[in-house]
Order: structure tokens, then C-alpha cells, then sequence
């Protein structure tokens, strides 16, 4: 414990001296750029469309990325700690999220909760398959998950990780530049948080950007409004290729490796079949996992789709079982690589997951 303490001091140490070192490289000149970090990629993606050449952005995550186990290096936290501000969920995706505002929230950044306004599906919606996942669909890990599952903590995170919680969710939480976001600061991690993967929700991620960074910058509101509205009739447009894909399926069943798409189940009429559960940490039991492959064969299923950062083992028993062939849609937390050398963006990568959609559902 001694050896533990000490090298817990000795971190902290470090951090506050690399925080020193760079709490003086923020924009502090109208005409110069804000310093932006984001987590997940629509947030990156979202805020770049919006803040254009009046930001720099960059992501916490790097390609190929879990959100939901990711930790950033103390390195990083310095960095963050030099930016303007901070963007993320909100809505419970990102495991170090309630470390990161500890430490933020003593330094000039504004943080804001992106998913700020929105309510999130219950954990109740998520009976995926009424055969295949009764009330105690999360029961499978009686040793890993508590009351508070959905902290996305437990195998990445220490059991006192989430003290921080205490310190940042009181009502002093942003005093440092973010008071007018952060009535909603007091993050939904009890509910579903895919809500990116809503174009209709992702407006409301977008708007609460786009205010945040007029308060940022206000001289550059008109532009910061015009993008805005770019991007949300982009994302209505975006809506209705969705609709028009689920109305003209012939199933509208999908087994997934992760419950990552119950917002198209609210939206689209979707029924996914999941393995895992919200986190992918969250695995079936032996009982749980015989259900759901009597559930794919039941409804004659030809696909599980996977995740294009995350490798799902025992969905891939799951494939094995049932003869089915793999697919993978894009969940957007991170890019990959290949992402990155493509270009790619929101809407590419959603228009991608349209295609595969097509497959899987006809």
C-alpha cells in the first residue's frame, strides 16, 4: 500500500508540473483559434464542421479506440488541460470521463456535456429479444457489474475511480468558464449513450457544440450559427435515408456483438439481437449466450455484425454456431486507421453502415 501511495504522488506530482508548463499556450486573442478537445468521433467531427477555421481540434481518442475502457496518458491530460475546452458525451460513454473533469475543472477549460438535453433510453428498452434476454438480461456478470453498471468501470477502471464523481458533479463543478453548459452536467450513466448513432439526436449534440463555442468566441456567431445549420439539414437528410431503409427491409432483426444501435430500435423500428450489452464488457452468461443462438436460429438470421474497434469474441461463437457470416458496422466512437487515411467523416461512415444495413436486413 506504502509503494502504491507513493507512486499515486509521485503521478500527481507530474501531472501538476506538465499542467504548469503548458497552462500558458491557450488562445487568449479573439483572431487566434480555439483550443478544442473532443472525445468520441462525431463530437471531433461535429465540432469541426461548426467551428471550421475559427478552432483546432483534436481527439482524446486515438484510432481504433474502445471509449468505454480508453484512458488517456497523463501526457494527454496535460495537453487537454492547456485547451479551451473539453467536449464530450455526457451520457456515460467514456470511462475516464469523471477523472478528466476532476482534473479539468481546476483549470481555464470549459467543459461541455454535449449530450446535455437528451433523454437517453432506459435500461429497461433493451430486451432485445424477448427469448434471448429476460429481465435479468445483465445478470451475466454478477461479479463485475453493480447497481452501477453502466459506470463503464469495470474491468478498466479501479474501484475509486469514480470518487472523483463526488468532487465532480456538485454544484461547483464549472466555475471555470462553463457555468451557462453545465446545469447538465450531471451525467445520465444509467441509460443507453449510442445517441450519436440518431442523426435526430445528433442535432441536439450539434447545437449544444455550436453554443458552446459561441461563448467561446462570440464575435464569431454568425458563422458558428450558418455551419450549424449546414450540418442539421444534413443530419435530417441523413434521417430520412434511415427511415427509407428500415420501411423497405424484409426483417427488421439484427444480431450484433455489442447493443450499440437501441436508438435505431426507438427511431426504425429496429430489433437488435445483442451479445453483449451497452459496454462490451458486459458479456453473457453460458445460459444467456444458448438463448441467443437459439434466438438466431429461430428467425433463420444470416449475419452478426461486429464492431470495427472492438473484437467480439464470444459473438464470434456465436457466428460459428449458427453458420452465419460476419459483417461490421461502424459505431463511430473512433476512426480507424484507414478511417483517417480515407478522409472519411460522419456522414460518409453513417452512409457506409446504410449499406450494410441493406444486407443484413434483407
Amino acid at each position: 500500500m506504502k509503494v502504491k501511495s507513493i507512486l499515486v504522488i509521485l503521478l500527481l506530482t507530474t501531472f501538476t508540473f506538465l499542467v504548469g508548463c503548458n497552462s500558458n499556450n491557450k488562445a487568449s486573442d479573439g483572431n487566434e483559434k480555439l483550443i478544442i478537445y473532443t472525445t468520441i468521433f462525431p463530437l471531433e467531427d461535429f465540432a469541426h464542421k461548426i467551428g471550421a477555421d475559427h478552432i483546432d481540434i483534436k481527439s482524446v481518442l486515438p484510432p481504433g479506440a474502445d471509449a468505454h475502457t480508453y484512458e488517456p496518458s497523463t501526457r494527454t491530460m496535460s495537453e487537454m488541460a492547456s485547451a479551451n475546452a473539453f467536449i464530450y458525451t455526457g451520457v456515460g460513454v467514456e470511462g475516464f470521463a469523471d477523472k478528466a473533469k476532476d482534473v479539468l475543472k481546476n483549470e481555464d477549460v470549459t467543459i461541455v456535456a454535449a449530450g446535455h438535453g437528451i433523454e437517453l433510453r432506459g435500461e429497461d428498452e433493451h430486451d432485445h429479444a424477448d427469448e434471448a434476454h429476460d429481465d435479468h438480461e445483465h445478470d451475466h456478470a454478477d461479479e463485475a457489474h453493480d447497481d452501477h453498471e453502466h459506470d463503464h468501470a469495470d474491468n478498466a477502471h479501479d474501484d475509486h475511480e469514480h470518487d472523483h464523481a463526488d468532487e465532480a458533479h456538485d454544484d461547483h463543478e464549472h466555475d471555470h468558464a462553463d457555468n451557462s453548459h453545465d446545469d447538465h452536467d450531471h451525467d445520465h450513466s444509467d441509460g443507453d449513450p449510442h445517441v450519436w448513432l440518431d442523426p435526430t439526436l445528433s442535432i441536439k449534440l450539434a447545437e449544444n457544440i455550436k453554443d458552446a463555442l459561441i461563448e467561446l468566441k462570440p464575435d464569431a456567431k454568425e458563422d458558428f450559427e450558418a455551419n450549424f445549420e449546414s450540418l442539421k439539414n444534413e443530419l435530417e437528410k441523413l434521417d430520412g435515408e434511415y427511415k427509407e431503409i428500415f420501411e423497405t427491409a424484409q426483417t427488421n432483426k439484427l444480431l450484433v456483438s455489442h447493443a450499440a444501435y437501441g436508438y435505431w430500435e426507438s427511431r426504425y423500428g429496429l430489433d437488435q439481437i445483442s451479445v453483449t450489452g451497452l459496454s462490451p464488457t458486459q458479456e453473457p452468461s453460458q445460459k444467456q449466450l444458448t438463448e441467443i443462438i437459439a434466438t438466431a436460429k429461430e428467425n433463420n438470421i444470416k449475419y452478426v455484425i461486429f464492431d470495427q474497434n472492438i473484437t467480439g469474441k464470444i459473438a464470434e461463437v456465436v457466428q460459428n454456431e449458427i453458420g452465419a457470416e460476419a459483417l461490421v458496422l461502424h459505431n463511430l466512437e473512433a476512426l480507424t486507421d484507414e478511417d483517417v487515411q480515407n478522409d472519411e467523416d460522419y456522414f460518409s461512415l453513417m452512409r457506409q453502415n446504410l449499406e450494410i444495413l441493406k444486407k443484413a436486413l434483407n
